[in-house]
């Protein structure tokens, strides 16, 4: 095993400033496990992106982990995905979406004992990850969900506020997002393999194509979603009223909003979204004005955690 086995990133602003203790907590039980751990932390996401591709560089780790929360491992995955590198979280973040559908503790210190324990048995969960090219040739992996319209603007919103903090900002960014949105003409190319490709062009609420079941802190928008099965699951929202909106959105959090007519669900290998005027987001993170086209890519990634059930 490498002297530096794995590489911790520890995101200061996450867990209102947990991340850090976390993280060196993690190296410590690593170490007491004979295994060698270095901790890498930095201002900005830019920072601690340059620190670990320097870190990878200089110690070959068997692993990276994420400590923090989805936009951490958002960081990481664009480092190691497709590599022989694996990934393995540490949550302590605001949403921590990813590591919930990974089956990955919320304690950071049975997360941790978890890690080590796959790492000594080579017993690394493979699933696919997602890969989106925006209009201005931006790429960004993600791992759970890309999203256009009503969530992408709640995004946008989210990041241009000051307070409050943490989810609140979220739920503030929907309760204000809610009263003033209206749905966008759609144009979506479904391709899954088959010689011909489906359309679908109409006016929607929103657009969510999921390699993982929920984002945006628990809000399961394709409840069926597997990681490991080379497909996307589609979601599109019909055009609604605002107080039948108001009535829909809030049952995306129990994934019962899929048994509604205006909620439509697809599966497909690649995926093309355009509409006027409207970006993506892809677990949280910014991916740029669409048009967007979203490929599946399996077995792109080993994860550190239990198989998935």
């Amino acid at each position: 095993m490498n002297r530096a086995a794995v590489v911790i990133v520890a995101n200061p602003a996450s867990g209102r400033g947990r991340s850090v203790s976390a993280a060196n907590a993690v190296a410590a039980r690593l170490k007491l496990q004979d295994m060698a751990a270095v901790v890498v932390s930095g201002d900005t996401a830019n920072d601690a992106a340059a620190l670990l591709v320097d870190a990878i560089y200089e110690h070959r780790p068997v692993a990276v982990v994420a400590c923090g929360g989805d936009g951490t491992v958002s960081m990481c995955l664009q480092v190691i995905a497709g590599t022989e590198i694996a990934l393995g979280i540490i949550p302590v973040g605001t949403g921590n979406d990813n590591a919930s559908v990974l089956s990955v503790p919320a304690d950071p210190r049975e997360a941790g004992d978890l890690i080590a324990d796959v790492i000594r048995r080579d017993a690394y969960v493979v699933v696919d990850a997602a890969r989106a090219t925006a209009a201005d040739a931006n790429t960004r992996w993600f791992l759970g969900v890309l999203s256009s319209g009503f969530d992408s603007s709640v995004n946008s919103r989210a990041n241009a506020m000051t307070w409050p903090a943490g989810q609140a900002r979220y739920i503030a960014a929907i309760v204000a997002e809610l009263r003033v949105f209206r749905a966008v003409g759609y144009q979506v190319i479904l391709d899954s393999g088959l010689p011909t490709q489906e359309l679908i062009n109409k006016p929607g609420m929103l657009v969510a194509v999921a390699n993982g079941r929920q984002y945006g802190g628990g809000m399961r928008v394709a409840p069926d979603a597997i990681m490991d099965d080379g497909l996307l699951d589609i979601t599109f929202l019909d055009e609604l009223t605002t107080p039948t909106f108001l009535r829909v959105f809030p049952t995306v959090y129990a994934g019962t909003h899929v048994r509604r007519p205006e909620v439509h669900q697809y599966r497909a290998k690649t995926v093309t979204i355009d509409a006027p005027n409207q970006t993506a987001y892809a677990d949280g993170e910014l991916v740029g004005p669409l048009p967007v086209r979203i490929e599946i890519v399996p077995a792109a990634l080993r994860v550190l955690t239990r198989p998935l059930g």
